[in-house]
């Protein structure tokens, strides 16, 4: 939807007149979508950076050019993303991670020299469009323990001030990501929304002084968790193709949680005096693997209706103009923390290469296409020796060793290589091990239990994928980014604590 005042078109409901205006009326109608709607009728997503062999950014932002994504919400003020959208036409919100509210609530210097770094910086020197900046992300969920609670709203304020301070109070706003577990429903209704008894002053307080800054709120609101937490959840209303038993509240009927979901908060403003507030969906997607749910047919069908709305600007039936919607995620990340489920990793509507997972028309049909110029290692595989026995007790010990380091999450049950033996399995984390190492010589030696191939691992007629990684050393030699080598140290760490648990699940279905 249009925010912060932004102008919204009239759809025009009659006819020209005269066949001669007609081509004179489109022209303009295109010039005014382009110059008056908040990021015209383009896409947004979101870009995580948690991976091993990321990308380069520029390819990223070439591939979100190509398949008309216009805006771009970042979860860091990485350098490497920031330069590479610089004068790119994609507008973008820049994020400043939990870790962080404590300094700048406490001191508002840290703002204005945050500010200074990640926004002004980049505005001036490399033409980064900047529209927001996203203080924190989900502070407020439940899980936190109220953690980040006391900390949000004075960082917002002194991020506030950093950017007038900054000459950006008009140019760039301020907001901050929330999960959709901040509103509640007594009755299970959306007409019954309300805000956390625990939080509701904390949240007036951030709603009101938004407002007041011509602010947004923004909201993640995930169908797909619906489901998965919820075995009675009815799935069909998760999707958007009409199919489900419709929930009737008052004279209004919904066919599908997100609806309901955001109405629900649109209640909850309402009651608490914020009925017009302007309001951001940042984060809303389907994973592809990881868990039962998370599959490519279900993520293809749930994003597909998705786009479709943003193509029609679909409102909700308490607010018939659309929100900004920013699809979650652009692209996946293997080095993500998997404490909420395996299926973290896996949230892109792309591989973490940039390949196609699934078909999508864009609308007018056109179809998403992939990245462009991408490089790979060579085509080899770290494999299980034909000559190992399954039953070697050091077959447990390098099963740790590879998942605690690389990413083994698709062979969670109900994920795409939940299906394979137990030397399938063992395969599976070797090679993935030995791609994340960068095809290391030293990277397949299990015990004696490995053995390097070139001939693909892949068992016939399976969903499974054994990866070979992006040729890091190649896109370096091209460009020097924030996204390289250095940061894939930081990602292993991630890695490590977020796969134990896991690699201790998995040991127990493999051996």
């Amino acid at each position: 939807m249009g925010v912060l005042g932004h102008i919204e078109l009239k759809k025009v409901r009659q006819k020209m007149g005269f066949q001669r205006f007609t081509t004179c009326f489109l022209l303009t109608l295109c010039i005014l979508s382009q110059g008056l709607v908040k990021g015209g009728f383009g896409f947004a997503c979101n870009w995580g950076l948690r991976s091993t062999h990321p990308l380069p950014p520029q390819v990223v932002v070439k591939l979100m050019k190509d398949n008309g994504f216009k805006q771009v919400k970042l979860f860091e003020a990485d350098p490497g993303a920031l330069k590479a959208l610089g004068n790119s036409g994609i507008q973008v919100m820049v994020g400043i991670p939990n870790d962080m509210l404590e300094s700048l609530a406490t001191n508002v210097n840290a703002a204005i020299a945050w500010v200074n770094q990640n926004v002004s910086n980049y505005i001036s020197k490399n033409g980064v469009d900047i529209r927001y900046v996203a203080v924190g992300n989900e502070a407020f969920l439940k899980t936190y323990n109220g953690r980040f609670v006391n900390a949000t709203f004075p960082a917002i304020q002194n991020i506030q001030a950093a950017l007038i301070k900054g000459g950006l109070g008009r140019q760039v706003k301020v907001t901050t990501p929330l999960n959709a577990d901040v509103y509640q429903s007594d009755s299970g209704l959306p007409s019954g929304g309300n805000f956390r008894p625990d939080i509701q002053d904390q949240m007036i307080s951030i709603i009101k002084f938004l407002y007041q800054n011509a602010a947004p709120l923004t909201f993640n609101i995930y169908p797909f968790l619906s489901l998965d937490a919820d075995p009675n959840f009815p799935k069909e209303f998760a999707f958007f193709d009409g199919s489900a038993a419709p929930v009737v509240d008052g004279s209004i009927t919904y066919t599908n949680v997100l609806d309901a979901n955001f109405d629900t908060l649109i209640s909850a403003l309402e009651k608490n005096g914020f009925g017009s507030m302007p309001v951001i969906i940042g984060e809303v997607g389907w994973p592809t693997d990881g868990t039962f749910n998370a599959n490519i047919k279900n993520a293809q069908r749930f994003n597909q209706g998705l786009i479709n709305r943003i193509i029609k600007r679909q409102g909700t039936p308490k607010r018939s103009t659309p929100p900004d919607i920013y699809v979650f995620g652009f692209i996946d990340e293997d080095a993500k923390s998997i404490e909420p489920g395996p299926f973290e990793r896996h949230w892109g509507m792309f591989n973490f290469d940039g390949s196609m997972k699934y078909p999508l028309n864009l609308g007018g049909g056109k179809p998403l296409v992939a990245a462009k110029g991408v490089k790979y290692l060579p085509k080899q595989w770290c494999v299980m020796s034909s000559q190992a026995n399954a039953m070697d007790p050091g077959l447990a010990d390098s099963l740790s060793k590879a998942c605690t380091y690389a990413d083994c999450t698709s062979l969670s049950p109900g994920s795409s290589c939940s299906g394979l033996d137990t030397k399938g399995n063992a395969s599976y984390a070797f090679n993935m091990y030995y791609q994340t190492m960068d095809q290391r010589k030293d990277a397949c030696q299990f015990n004696g239990l490995s053995v390097i191939t070139s001939i693909n691992p892949l068992p016939p007629q399976s969903t499974c994928h054994f990866e070979i990684m992006v040729d890091l050393g190649v896109h370096e030699t091209r460009t020097t980014t924030s996204l390289g080598a250095p940061k894939r140290e930081i990602h292993s760490m991630v890695m490590l604590v977020s796969s134990f648990m896991f690699t201790i699940m998995l040991l127990s279905l493999c051996i």
